[in-house]
């Protein structure tokens, strides 16, 4: 055994608390930049302090410590930038370092992505913007070089016409019957399909007529996720149309296994979430049975949102019940709504004549 003289405890020591002092302030600042959701891996900070920082080294970090109204990026947002990264980005500036970024480079970046997709490229913009405007914020650069004006935005596309009530009978008579009843939901209801594939027994209550939105599914990587809706305002209780009632009791004593838990629309002979990929193959099917070869299966919320703006739903009313966040989803509804102002008029018509 060794031992260690006194002259050589009396230099020892105190470095030896010295040492264990700094690690513990060093473990103190390291945990209150994880409490702030500010903390990186030290190697990226001592490049960020040379100035050395790439894109590739930031992005990732910077999309981790984002947030959406106080709350973490959900897991298929995630993938989602995941992807854009990857696909769109990095080929041009992953290996750039985060100050060489000038305007110009993104300039030419963004009219080398051409017009052709234009969702695409603005959300690539978008995604762009969002970690440049973080780096500003954590002091790596002093101004963002995204500076296109509008580039973020883009126009809708395609123009979605809802489902008439004749042509969603055909498509729900179309469906095989364990689905007919999810195409009505998810028109009547105005649900999204993920909180349609998450429905479960106990979010069904027909004694008071509602359906509970608490929970969505998403698929990542092969993986079915559940969590929140897509929003906070997702959360909500969805009045159910008093001429379902009996197809969805029909639907729960034929299609659903009597635990609490049991999925509404499980894949055939499990209690595991459907595929979204093999019910769209089914969908298509029969909207192209019912003469309505353009609608897709999120299209059935838009069917719904429109019928409920026809009943002279305010605004308010539309949002609590589509569980929108921001108005300006649900004013498209009661756009397409006041369209129908000719036949209102001539209703009108037809009763001061009877």
């Amino acid at each position: 055994m060794s031992y260690v003289g006194p002259d050589l405890a009396r230099h020892t020591a105190p470095q030896t608390f010295s040492a264990k002092i700094d690690a513990e302030h060093w473990m103190a600042a390291e945990r209150r930049l994880i409490d702030a959701d500010q903390w990186v891996a030290p190697r990226v900070r001592a490049q960020a302090r040379q100035g050395a920082m790439t894109l590739r080294d930031y992005a990732q970090g910077a999309v981790d410590r984002r947030r959406v109204r106080g709350e973490p990026l959900k897991p298929r947002t995630r993938a989602l930038y995941a992807s854009q990264l990857d696909r769109l980005i990095y080929p041009t500036f992953g290996d750039r370092v985060l100050r060489s970024i000038t305007r110009d480079d993104v300039a030419r970046w963004y009219d080398a992505l051409g017009p052709q997709h234009p969702t695409q490229r603005a959300h690539a913009y978008s995604l762009l913007r969002a970690v440049m405007g973080q780096a500003v914020v954590e002091c790596l650069v002093s101004s963002s070089p995204c500076q296109i004006p509008g580039a973020s935005r883009v126009s809708r596309q395609r123009r979605i016409e809802p489902a008439s009530l004749p042509e969603l009978a055909a498509i729900v008579e179309g469906m095989p019957e364990r689905l007919r009843l999810l195409v009505v939901l998810g028109a009547w209801c105005a649900l999204r399909y993920g909180e349609l594939a998450e429905l479960r027994r106990h979010d069904v209550d027909l004694e008071r007529g509602v359906l509970s939105i608490s929970r969505a599914v998403v698929r990542v990587d092969g993986a079915d996720l559940v969590g929140r809706p897509k929003s906070v305002a997702g959360v909500r209780h969805v009045a159910i149309p008093p001429h379902l009632h009996p197809a969805i009791q029909a639907h729960l004593d034929a299609h659903v296994a009597p635990g609490s838990d049991s999925l509404l629309f499980p894949r055939p002979g499990t209690n595991r979430h459907l595929i979204h990929t093999e019910v769209t193959k089914i969908f298509m099917t029969a909207r192209a049975a019912a003469g309505r070869p353009d609608l897709r299966l999120h299209d059935l919320r838009h069917t719904g949102a429109v019928l409920a703006a026809q009943t002279g739903a305010t605004l308010a009313e539309l949002m609590a019940r589509l569980g929108h966040s921001t108005p300006g989803a649900a004013l498209r509804y009661q756009h397409a709504a006041a369209g129908r102002d000719a036949q209102i008029a001539a209703r009108l018509s037809e009763m001061a004549l009877q």
